[in-house]
């Protein structure tokens, strides 16, 4: 397992540090078995429990991973709680695998994993492990730009009990409580932990109200461990995803016109509930065994439950297309969209690590059931007495079945030198059935239902190589992966006129070299990303709209990521990461709609730059410790342009910016170990006024030959603050 070495700035370095190897903890082999070790030919960090604890709480876990390299994260509220977005090397979210304790969190039909439905997981977590690129195999859905894995099964030998007391702009209050017994005598432990988050958010209507529990039970034994664990994440928040148009930006940055409606006096009023609402449980039980010292067996099974839905209020809407009688005509109406979703996964996997091998292999199959509504609840011509209940206005389902087996080995034939293989199998049977939410507005014709199936089977194999010799160490590896399109593709695409969309493929080639000695670390990692059949939006719609993604034949991400860290005194430490890249398509042709939507325009544009694909990151961090028990910290985090689309237009871009935070702590230390803690953040510390991520829309006017544009935006909360104080027993 790699030492974390820099916890103190979430880690955003530890790939240039010296790696140790540690005896295998029972409690951990069973995401081990999927993590990188320390001479694993892939570019990853580590981030520990600690690091963790001291982000800015405000900040959900993908806004305090915001400081490694080649990462951009977003909030739509402006600050950190509620929905949070990020990209790692340009690849959004649907491409990150995320898991926890080897399962996977990502959605099976969107590949997302919605943070806001897991919230305060920074404070739940032990540890993280990311990255970058393809990465190595794991259970389940494998990764298509970078991972994420996350791990709760650390049990601590002592009791313990903490509780952090968060509290600052915008009327944001975190509590989170946790406590654990440790382990007994004969080996039983229990774990717990609850937080409740509340925020009124930046912009309008951002407010988030967020509960998490967890809670483990287990049992430790010399060659035996046994352990259930329950994750809950219940959320309400306001609806944020609209952004703003950029012209109502430079009005007032803090609007949101979710639930905005009108009287007839022309009087503006907004509906209160335009919210998300969500509640998902996580099931798991575990069991592995010791077999000799180096041999393991875990054994995992995971049940997950959700279900939620988004209301609206909608102005003048036509009726029919909601399920009710055409003569009805138009009405405002109070409508809400359901989803609820389960998903059943088994899985084992065999760890061996002795001598020069270390060789894991595992076996997983996964269920997954998505079912997706609209109801009703109120129309204004037709009042509160009318049996809205009996309205069903479209309810489409999805099954989803994953089949996947990986082996993968390190074999040292040298001290020095490690050689790496990595193969992995995956099928997939996906079954969508039933109406979509435009049926109606189209006729609700029978022929229009979709009914969409498919079998997919990918073959994803990687290998590489590690020179490691003092405090020098060289890799290189290759890597083959795919994936498969999501919901979202899949449903706007049948309904369309474009070519049927295949599953995408990248080749990865990596290669690094890292330094580490005791003050100094360095590394730097070329990628070469390149896509086949990569699916981007090209503006070509659906017949009700929708904007429909399509194969691109050649996409390309190409850089290098460079880090370094530094510490010429003990109270003195400075550190750094930057990206440079390139982002691109090989040919790329947009697709304007026509104003009525009665077809395309076509403007090609060669060789462009992906959107939301910055060629520039880069991170500064000094960390200083100037009395016993303080700390002052100070990072300052750069994201260059951004562009909106694939076009490459200046004016369809997010400028670049460049945004700094302070954070200054001080921790009371007395009897055995007992902390009291307090620490101020100052996000956004010198005030600056930016956006960072954004939508566009286009039309064309085939009578005058004429292109309209518009912009939309998420603007970021100006200097803003939160105080923390922690206590641990």
């Amino acid at each position: 397992m790699k030492k974390n070495v820099l916890s103190a700035v979430l880690c955003a370095l530890s790939l240039c540090a010296a790696a140790q190897e540690k005896t295998e903890r029972l409690d951990s082999v069973v995401v081990s078995a999927s993590r990188a070790g320390s001479n694993t030919p892939v570019s990853y960090e580590n981030v520990g429990k600690e690091a963790l604890r001291q982000a800015n709480p405000m900040h959900s876990l993908p806004m305090a991973l915001n400081l490694l390299p080649s990462v951009v994260t977003y909030n739509e509220g402006g600050t950190g709680l509620g929905n949070s977005a990020m990209t790692i090397r340009g690849s959004k979210g649907s491409q990150i695998n995320v898991t926890l304790n080897g399962i996977t969190l990502n959605d099976a039909e969107s590949q997302e994993v919605f943070w806001v439905n897991i919230p305060s997981l920074s404070s739940l977590i032990s540890s993280v492990q990311v990255q970058r690129g393809l990465g190595t195999s794991a259970n389940g859905a494998g990764a298509f730009g970078a991972s994420i894995n996350m791990n709760t099964a650390f049990v601590s030998p002592d009791p313990w009990v903490s509780a952090d007391l968060s509290a600052g702009s915008y009327n944001t209050f975190i509590t989170t409580v946790s406590g654990s017994t440790g382990r007994s005598r004969k080996g039983w432990y229990a774990t717990a932990a609850y937080s409740h988050g509340s925020t009124d958010g930046y912009i309008r209507n951002a407010f988030v109200r967020s509960h998490s529990a967890f809670v483990t039970l287990g049992w430790l034994g010399r060659r035996n461990s046994v352990r259930f664990t329950w994750l809950m994440g219940k959320q309400r928040s306001g609806i944020t995803w609209d952004g703003i148009e950029l012209e109502q930006y430079y009005k007032d940055r803090r609007y949101n016109g979710a639930g905005e409606y009108y009287d007839e006096k022309g009087n503006v009023y907004y509906y209160d509930n335009q919210t998300d609402n969500y509640l998902q449980h996580h099931l798991q039980a575990n069991y592995t065994h010791s077999f000799t010292q180096g041999l393991y067996l875990t054994v995992t099974a995971n049940y997950t439950y959700g279900n939620g839905y988004d209301e609206y209020y909608k102005v003048n809407k036509k009726l029919v297309n909601y399920g009710f009688p055409k003569e009805l005509g138009r009405s405002d109406l109070i409508y809400q969209k359901r989803m609820e979703n389960s998903l059943l996964v088994g899985q084992a996997q065999v760890k061996y690590t002795r001598g020069r091998w270390n060789a894991s292999a595992g076996v997983s199959e996964s269920g997954y059931l998505g079912i997706h509504n609209g109801k009703v609840l109120w129309a204004k011509q037709l009042g509160a007495d009318y049996p809205y209940a009996q309205l069903n206005w479209y309810d489409n389902s999805a099954l989803k079945l994953d089949f996947s087996v990986f082996a993968r080995a390190e074999y040292k034939p040298l001290d020095w030198l490690t050689a790496y293989a990595d193969l992995q199998y995956r099928g997939l049977d996906y079954r969508l059935e039933g109406t979509d939410d435009d049926w109606l507005e189209y006729g609700g014709a029978e022929a229009d239902k979709l009914s969409y199936k498919r079998d997919w089977n990918f073959f994803n194999p990687r290998a590489g190589v590690t020179a490691a010799w003092g405090w020098h160490k060289l890799y290189a590896s290759v890597a083959l992966g795919h994936r498969e399109p999501g919901r979202g593709d899949i449903k706007d695409n049948v309904k369309g006129e474009a070519s049927p969309i295949s599953p995408e493929r990248m080749l990865d080639v990596e290669a690094g070299y890292a330094f580490a000695s005791g003050r100094f670390s360095a590394s730097a990692n070329l990628y070469f990303m390149e896509y086949w059949d990569m699916l981007l939006e090209t503006g070509r719609l659906s017949s009700s709209g929708y904007a429909i993604k399509e194969n691109v034949p050649r996409a390309w991400r190409r850089g290098v990521e460079l880090c370094a860290g530094w510490e010429p005194l003990r109270w003195l430490r400075l550190d750094g990461n930057a990206t440079l890249s390139m982002n691109q398509i090989a040919d790329y042709t947009s697709y304007i709609p026509y104003s009525d939507y009665s077809g395309t325009h076509a403007v090609h544009y060669g060789k462009t730059t992906m959107l939301m694909s910055p060629s520039l990151i880069g991170m500064a961090r000094l960390t200083l410790r100037p009395w016993k028990g303080g700390q002052v910290a100070l990072d300052a985090k750069y994201v260059g342009k951004q562009f909106l689309d694939n076009s490459m237009r200046s004016e369809m871009a997010i400028p670049a910016y460049w945004v700094a935070n302070l954070s200054v702590g001080h921790t009371f230390t007395w009897g055995g170990g007992k902390q009291l803690g307090i620490t101020a953040y100052v996000n956004n510390l010198f005030n600056r006024i930016y956006y960072a991520s954004g939508w566009r829309w286009e039309s064309y006017d085939p009578s005058t030959g004429q292109v309209y544009t518009g912009i939309g935006v998420y603007p970021q909360a100006p200097c803003n603050f939160m105080v923390k104080l922690s206590l641990s027993l």
